[in-house]
């Protein structure tokens, strides 16, 4: 089986001959370094054998809309307008995936970090004036998130029309229990949201879902059961939900990860005979259909790529034995 073969098979639930196996990390999160950035991907990708590439936005996290700098108050969000294809911010993603796409062919699936409208905008701004203009007027700040995510949506679709992107990794954050109640999340953050992953699954139906732990604050990951994916990854340890568990959660859909990204998990500070045990622990909790192995999120990007082959042989050992 290829690993093209094998990704698709496990993202549908159907049977691989061995679990496909994907880890990532930041290369240099405030910048594009351009060809040496789509270098650092395929290189990450052959020396860890993995099966898949997470493609990261590295030197796009800041959603450079110009309009945001004449923003004074909370009801200026009604003037914002979309960028466009023709902005630099989406054109050089494209150009990235696209240039990582030709360089593997049909060898594996590609996959492309996009955030959702809320964290764009918070990413943006700042954490204290998003939330500062929700309590001011909460729709003028809903109708930024809609033209944000419509800048969202054309990089989707030309990650897919230009780019031969497989699917996209889509990070949905902010449901913290402390930010919103879940009444809340869904009347505020749900609707751009959703219609943005609504729309790339008009293009393609394998996209990851990313329920996003990144603050180690706990979600009200009920927000996302419904959100229609192929694939839903979240952070085990911080929402104390195993993968077996989640599988459940999440409808019997294809779940990803398994390990604790941090540096005080096993992946990262554990030894060989650790991560191995870790790995075997994790595939008996899970099961074999329709599971791929990853991350809670982003590793260190110090981590030797010696501790994911390390899975990976113990992934093929399993499937042998």
């Amino acid at each position: 089986m290829t690993k093209r073969e094998r990704v698709l098979n496990a993202m549908e639930n159907k049977p691989v001959d061995k679990l496909p196996m994907g880890f990532w990390y930041h290369f240099s999160p405030d910048e594009d370094l351009g060809q040496k950035t789509v270098e650092d991907h395929l290189r990450l990708y052959k020396e860890a054998g993995m099966d898949f590439i997470k493609v990261m936005c590295d030197g796009y996290f800041n959603y450079p809309n110009p309009f945001i700098s004449s923003v004074t108050s909370a009801k200026d969000w009604f003037g914002i307008t979309p960028m466009g294809e023709d902005s630099p911010y989406i054109r050089r993603q494209v150009e990235r995936v696209k240039a990582i796409v030709e360089a593997v062919g049909k060898e594996c699936c590609v996959f492309y970090n996009v955030f959702c409208p809320m964290s764009l905008m918070r990413f943006g701004t700042s954490e204290e004036l998003l939330m500062k203009h929700l309590r001011e007027d909460r729709e003028a700040v809903c109708h930024a998130f809609e033209v944000i995510g419509e800048d969202i949506k054309t990089l989707i679709r030309l990650l897919f029309t230009e780019a031969g992107c497989d699917g996209i990794y889509y990070c949905v954050q902010n449901a913290e229990q402390f930010r919103f109640s879940a009444e809340e999340y869904r009347e505020i953050v749900r609707p751009a949201e959703l219609e943005v992953l609504e729309y790339a699954n008009t293009l393609s139906k394998r996209n990851i879902l990313h329920c996003c732990g990144w603050a180690g604050d706990k979600n009200r990951v009920e927000v996302w059961q419904d959100y229609p994916a192929a694939v839903v990854n979240w952070a085990v340890y911080v929402e104390q939900m195993s993968l077996g568990e989640g599988k459940k959660f999440f409808g019997d859909r294809c779940v990803l990860g398994g390990f604790d990204n941090r540096k005080s998990g096993v992946l990262y500070s554990g030894s060989r005979k650790e991560i191995e045990e870790e790995t075997e622990k994790i595939v008996r909790e899970a099961g074999v259909r329709g599971v791929m192995i990853g991350a809670d999120c982003s590793l260190p990007s110090d981590i030797s790529t010696e501790r994911f082959r390390w899975v990976r042989e113990k992934l093929d050992a399993l499937s042998e034995g």
